[in-house]
């Protein structure tokens, strides 16, 4: 008898298999018709990935995490509440733990920002869906979520979040992001 649930999306093996999803994000979209953010999910997350390289350009595994967060979309469409948890999922064994963590938390660092910034600006998609995703954090959540691993990396995640959804922004194509990637994946596989 299997007492662990089957995980709802499988694991990525390898950075080969990282990056052709990665590929196959071009003209996917956060929502299944199309009326969510305006740029696809992989512009997004390339967007993500070039703000946060030029904010903290010390932290690859950061890098990493803005470009790979939002793959939940993709690998089950719809699950806008689980789409953080899904991505977690399926790169922890390949990216590691503080990456996995990272992109699980980009949807509690929006309900955090939600609950201690009254001029935070987020995207029509973003607050439609922030309501299905808990609504902004109660203030025991705001204390826990403070206490938690990379809570400052997890803000700054949901920071280029807000700001890679920009029509037609030009940023670095995805081969840029694959030696990142590598490394990150060497290092995950070295712990």
């Amino acid at each position: 008898m299997n007492v662990h649930p089957a995980p709802l999306v499988p694991p990525l093996k390898s950075v080969d298999e990282l990056m052709d999803l990665l590929a196959d994000c071009e003209d996917a979209w956060d929502t299944p018709d199309r009326t969510g953010d305006p740029v696809d999910i992989l512009h997004h997350g390339l967007q993500v990935a070039a703000v946060l390289a030029g904010r903290y350009p010390d932290d690859e595994e950061l890098h990493v995490a803005g470009l790979v967060h939002d793959i939940g979309h993709r690998l089950r469409p719809g699950d806008e509440a689980g789409h953080g948890e899904h991505a977690a999922q399926a790169v922890a064994g390949l990216l590691g733990e503080r990456v996995a963590r990272l992109v699980a938390l980009h949807i509690p660092a929006k309900r955090y920002l939600a609950a201690i910034d009254p001029g935070l600006a987020l995207s029509p998609e973003s607050a439609r869906t922030l309501d299905c995703q808990g609504g902004p954090m109660s203030p025991a959540e705001v204390a826990a979520f403070e206490a938690g691993p990379d809570f400052a990396a997890a803000v700054a995640l949901r920071r280029g979040d807000d700001a890679g959804k920009v029509v037609g922004l030009a940023v670095p194509g995805l081969a840029r992001w694959r030696p990142a990637v590598a490394r990150v994946a060497a290092a995950a596989a070295g712990r």
